[in-house]
């Protein structure tokens, strides 16, 4: 009866990247933004940017 031979650091390497991907993925859809928040908030600070240079005296 023989089994697989696996490569144990390559094994070990690939169980580590799996677990940073997962890991990753968390934190994406944790602290992660859409590209609509993310475009309402550029707009805000030049708005806000906008509104201050309107206020600067000469």
């Amino acid at each position: 009866m023989t089994g697989k031979v696996v490569n144990l650091r390559a094994a070990r390497k690939a169980r580590d990247r799996d677990e940073r991907r997962a890991a990753a993925d968390a934190n994406a859809t944790r602290f992660g933004r859409t590209k609509a928040q993310r475009e309402a908030e550029a707009k805000a600070a030049e708005r806000r940017r906008r509104d201050l240079d309107g206020h600067e005296r000469e």
